[in-house]
């Protein structure tokens, strides 16, 4: 598939210790998995030119960092949620370790001249009209798609990294959507272009 081998989606953990899940394409089929550290989330991502995590990759205008005291959300994240979406904000706990990391390996990646876009996934299963957390129902989804996926179990890491790719692909195609604002933006897949690629 045209330019599909250039976009990475990764599902970024917020400890090393936990799984990041990533997939990408290669040859004639979708390639997913899990890793731990930053080192080997750098090393995967050598050599792609487009980059989904799925982490906050910005702070709220008006804090200096995620300690400082000030807005809890950012205009992209009014913006989805004003689209009925849910989600945590950047400034909850467990949050903040998970944007530090991703602001930290984006950093790099762009540095490598990588273009680094933050998705999110629950989004993208939204607007396709899934349970985010219905793994079977999502897998049965994939399934559909011309991914030629593995028929094997697959974790919510893998099946959400498919889900970031996926926006990388619909950003490729000019047919994602795009929540954007003076302090980050965030890319998702539409339903649209999802199904299109069926055609």
């Amino acid at each position: 598939m045209k330019n599909w081998e250039k976009v990475l989606g990764l599902d970024l953990a917020g400890s090393e210790r936990r799984k990041t899940g990533y997939a990408y394409w290669e040859g004639s089929s979708l390639r997913i998995g899990v890793v731990y550290t930053d080192r080997e989330v750098l090393e995967l991502s050598e050599g792609f030119s487009l980059i989904m995590i799925d982490a906050p990759l910005s702070i709220p205008a008006g804090r200096s960092s995620l300690e400082d005291r000030g807005p809890h959300l950012r205009e992209c994240d009014l913006l989805l949620k004003k689209q009925g979406h849910r989600f945590f904000p950047v400034t909850l706990g467990p949050m903040r370790m998970l944007t530090k990391r991703a602001m930290s390996l984006a950093k790099d990646m762009k540095e490598r001249g990588a273009e680094v876009f933050e998705t999110f996934p629950g989004a993208t299963y939204d607007l396709l009209g899934l349970d985010r957390k219905d793994r079977s129902l999502i897998l049965n989804f994939y399934m559909k798609l011309p991914l030629e996926l593995e028929e094997r179990k697959y974790s919510q890491d893998e099946l959400d990294a498919v889900a970031c790719w996926l926006a990388g692909i619909c950003h490729l195609m000019g047919r994602s959507l795009v929540f954007s604002g003076k302090d980050g933006q965030i890319v998702v897949a539409s339903r649209e272009c999802v199904e299109g690629l069926c055609d």
